[in-house]
């Protein structure tokens, strides 16, 4: 079985809204259920799985019923970190689904993701064991201690900026939680970042510039742009 995972349990505080961001509407259709539409219309895709604010569960339910999201099978309240929601949801499935089964994590509020990145996720999953997606860095990178002056750059060539999905057996994330328990790691928003502090290898699968997190106003202008995007004849894809 695969299952989506989505995280939706931010307040959205930077966006200085009334609504958590997740739930600002964008062509009369919420940003979560933008989300929940492309795993909802993947065939690989067996069943979705939200963590979202408690309060906010019967209106994510309703929403579900209305856009007809019919593989929305359960929601789980989220924690007070990132890490925590992604175990919350991971709890309530261990009794619902076998270990073997995948599960892929995918922010709620990146509702760009396409069938494409969902295929070649678990396509990357099957051949290695994970999968994490993934785009080039394009620009040039310094570092710096003051943030003011730098005379060190690193090579872009080197650099990937990690997306989501992050895609794993639902035993190894259960079990990468359990090790994170003990050793006292308790802020890793990303699974690929928490597997990284236990020592796991990343495998990337595709990501893309348009696969967006909207975190602020401007992301969510962007993201009402893409939409109305179609692209011109004389691009080659």
């Amino acid at each position: 079985m695969n299952v989506a995972l989505l995280t939706a349990a931010g307040s959205g505080s930077r966006m200085n809204q009334d609504i958590p961001k997740q739930f600002i509407h964008v062509d009369n259709k919420p940003v979560i259920i933008h989300t929940m539409e492309a795993f909802q219309k993947h065939p690989s895709v067996d069943a979705i799985i939200v963590v979202t604010i408690e309060s906010w569960s019967a209106v994510l339910w309703a929403y579900a019923k209305q856009f007809n999201i019919t593989k929305l099978k359960w929601v789980v309240p989220g924690g007070e970190t990132g890490q925590e929601s992604i175990k919350n949801g991971l709890k309530a499935l261990k009794s619902e689904i076998s270990e073997e089964d995948i599960v892929m994590v995918h922010d709620g509020n990146r509702p760009l993701i396409t069938t494409e990145m969902i295929s070649d996720s678990l396509a990357t999953y099957s051949k290695y064991g994970n999968a994490v997606a993934v785009i080039p860095c394009t620009e040039v990178v310094f570092e710096s201690d003051d943030g003011i002056s730098s005379c060190t750059s690193t090579e872009r060539e080197k650099l990937f900026r990690t997306q989501t999905p992050h895609t794993y057996s639902l035993g190894d994330l259960l079990n990468a939680h359990k090790e994170a328990e003990k050793l006292g790691i308790k802020n890793t928003a990303a699974s690929c970042m928490l597997m990284k502090e236990l020592g796991k290898r990343a495998y990337f699968s595709k990501g893309s510039e348009e696969n967006l997190k909207i975190t602020t106003l401007e992301d969510l202008k962007i993201f009402k742009a893409l939409l109305h995007t179609r692209q011109e004849n004389w691009i080659k894809k």
